[in-house]
């Protein structure tokens, strides 16, 4: 089974499941995101959102490929770019720290450990690009998927809680606190890469 992720750009938007290409939850703040549905405009929206990004930060996303069916996809940014953060009672997220936004694995592909490798993959691309950490803010309440995440599963992945609330907790990933996560970040990756790369072994590290 071949797995690939892939920056997310325009080009393969198109490649998110049909709700989450049109959904400007996080991109606006929620007076502009009303009006943006009200005006059936929240998929440009969303282009717009992803192109300006990509042009003054860059990368914001990956989407996971599993023999080229699309998978999953995650979503980031620095909170400067996320409007809808300073509604959220346990905001603001840290100046140190690029929110992870939303993520999501289609059904069917659940289970095999691509939500880790997605929170992975972000945090070896902030890493090289400087950052500290990741933030997030989860649902304890969480039921079915929507665009704030189940806090359950950013504990799962290394998220420790730093702004308690009953609904919606804040969340953090601290990059550089243990050299031995970021190495199995590493491992993980190179494995991965190594599968997609369809090498005979694994590459030394």
């Amino acid at each position: 089974m071949g797995r690939r992720l892939v920056p997310l750009t325009l080009d393969n938007l198109q490649d998110l499941p049909q709700r989450c290409r049109s959904c400007v939850f996080w991109e606006l703040d929620p007076v502009s995101g009303e009006a943006a549905v009200k005006a059936g405009t929240p998929a440009l929206e969303k282009e717009s959102w992803i192109s300006a990004v990509l042009l003054d930060w860059g990368s914001c996303g990956r989407v996971v490929y599993v023999d080229d069916v699309p998978a999953g996809f995650v979503l980031y940014a620095p909170p400067a770019y996320v409007p809808r953060s300073a509604a959220f009672p346990t905001s603001p997220v840290s100046s140190d720290a690029v929110q992870l936004m939303t993520a999501f694995v289609v059904p069917g592909y659940q289970g095999q450990g691509l939500g880790r490798v997605m929170v992975q993959t972000v945090a070896k691309d902030l890493l090289r690009r400087g950052f500290k950490a990741i933030e997030a803010f989860g649902d304890t309440r969480w039921k079915e998927p929507a665009c704030v995440l189940p806090a359950d599963h950013l504990l799962a992945v290394g998220f420790k809680t730093v702004r308690p609330h009953a609904r919606h907790p804040r969340l953090r990933l601290d990059l550089r606190s243990t050299l031995s996560w970021k190495e199995d970040v590493e491992m993980a990756l190179d494995r991965l890469l190594g599968a997609v790369q369809k090498e005979p072994a694994l590459r030394p590290l």
